[in-house]
């Protein structure tokens, strides 16, 4: 009997999981309102993916990648219209001698891998499994590990949504943490984070930080996220944002005040390392 049901009871990962570890062959349907993705297994391994909706453009992934020129995309397509659509993109490329079969592979999987990775977001629809139905010969197919898909697609899930959980509202203005009375922060960052912390001057919002970024706007979210939840950002009061230029100062001064403990330990160390070595010189005298 095939493999049916609902994605709120089962998710799925567990639904990839069940056919990678039966070592099934044949095609997965998933549907979610309009949106239909079929996803191919061959002995458990992904072999090739496609919806419609979600699957990226495959001439525009080799330009981005470029492997394929914008005039040759142009070229190709062209001949695709002529052909009234009845050949695939990948098949003119090839023919044409503007990329080879690795190439078309590599975005091919690609392609394949940010369609799952979208697919891990779904909290509801159907699914159904067909047993022994397998793409036609004339898709590019490639072997993908279930398994690693789940991996990195949960870990893209995860932070995006521990960032949205912790920074719901990116129209909030966040500052450094003042300092603790009694407690010091042992905290080691990056420069990219250094360089974001920057950008924390109690005066942007989430959202102006994100724009400014050269991260992108989810990664810088989820960046700010892992600093809030570190206790070294905090949203700013009204009145920190009202007196953006005092916040300035204060931060400035408590960076300073850091850099300075820091040249103090480092000379006390080697003032106490003088004299060990004036003690034992002296000793051996």
């Amino acid at each position: 009997m095939d493999l049916q049901g609902s994605i709120a009871k089962f998710t799925l990962p567990e639904i990839l999981q069940l056919i990678a570890g039966a070592r099934k062959t044949g095609t997965l349907a998933i549907q979610k309102d309009d949106s239909i993705v079929m996803v191919y297994f061959k002995e458990g391994n992904v072999i090739y993916a496609y919806g419609p909706q979600q699957t990226y453009h495959i001439g525009q992934l080799l330009k981005e990648l470029k492997v394929l020129t914008g005039e040759q995309l142009e070229e190709a397509v062209k001949i695709q219209s002529e052909s009234q659509n009845s050949r695939r993109l990948g098949e003119i490329l090839i023919s044409q001698k503007f990329i080879d079969r690795s190439d078309l592979e590599t975005v091919v999987e690609t392609q394949i891998e940010e369609l799952l990775y979208s697919l891990l977001a779904w909290q509801s629809g159907t699914f159904k499994f067909y047993e022994n139905q397998h793409p036609t010969q004339e898709e590019i197919t490639v072997r993908i590990s279930i398994e690693n898909v789940i991996l990195e697609g949960l870990r893209r899930l995860d932070e995006k949504n521990m960032a949205a959980e912790t920074l719901p509202d990116t129209g909030e203005v966040y500052t450094i943490a003042p300092a603790e009375t009694n407690r010091s922060k042992d905290v080691n960052m990056n420069a990219t984070e250094w360089n974001m912390m920057a950008l924390v001057d109690g005066h942007r919002s989430l959202h102006e930080i994100c724009q400014m970024s050269q991260l992108g706007h989810d990664e810088t979210l989820v960046r700010l996220a892992r600093l809030k939840l570190a206790g070294i950002i905090v949203k700013a009061e009204p009145k920190s944002v009202a007196k953006a230029e005092d916040s300035l100062n204060l931060m400035v001064d408590r960076l300073a005040n850091l850099f300075e403990d820091y040249l103090n330990q480092k000379t006390a160390t080697v003032e106490t390392h003088n004299r060990i070595s004036t003690t034992i010189i002296e000793e051996q005298n």
